[in-house]
C-alpha cells in the first residue's frame, strides 16, 4: 500500500523545524495571506506547485522536501537501523551500520541538496533576469 504523502503537514513540520512562526511566513508570503490561511494550508495534502516554490523560496527549502518527506517511511528506516541487543544503556549492545559510511553518506545527501539549492537558485534568477528584461 503506497502512502500518501501529506504536504501541508510537512510544511509545518519543516517550518517548526526553522524556528519560523505561522504569522512570519503569511507576511513573506504577501497581504493576501495570514495566520488563519497558513493553518488551513497546513492540513491541505496537496498544494500548488506555484506555492510550493514560493514556500520553498521563503523557508530556503527545495520543493521536492514538501512533496516527497515521509514521516512513516523515515521513522520504519530509523527503527530497523538497529538490532534487537542495540539500546542505550546496555553494555552489551551491537550497531548494526558503519558509522563511517553513515557519515559519508549524510555527506553525499547534503551535498545533492545543495545542488540542487543552487540550480533552483540560478533557474529563479534566470527568470527574474527575463522578467526585468537583463
Amino acid at each position: 500500500m503506497e502512502q500518501k504523502i501529506h504536504q501541508g503537514r510537512n510544511i509545518k513540520r519543516f517550518r517548526e523545524m526553522l524556528n519560523i512562526k505561522q504569522e512570519a511566513l503569511a507576511y513573506d508570503l504577501g497581504e493576501d495571506w495570514s495566520q488563519k490561511k497558513i493553518s488551513m494550508l497546513e492540513q491541505k495534502d496537496t498544494i500548488e506547485e506555484s506555492l510550493l516554490r514560493q514556500i520553498s523560496a521563503i523557508l530556503k527549502i527545495p520543493v521536492e522536501a514538501f512533496q516527497n518527506f515521509d514521516e512513516e517511511q523515515a521513522i520504519n528506516i530509523i527503527s530497523n537501523t538497529f538490532g534487537d541487543n542495540a539500546c542505550v544503556g546496555n553494555p552489551n549492545s551491537t550497531f548494526n551500520f558503519n558509522p563511517i559510511g553513515e557519515l559519508k553518506k549524510i555527506h553525499e545527501e547534503k551535498i545533492a541538496l545543495f545542488e540542487r539549492m543552487l540550480k533552483e537558485k540560478d533557474e529563479m534568477m534566470a527568470r527574474l533576469e527575463k522578467l526585468i528584461g537583463k
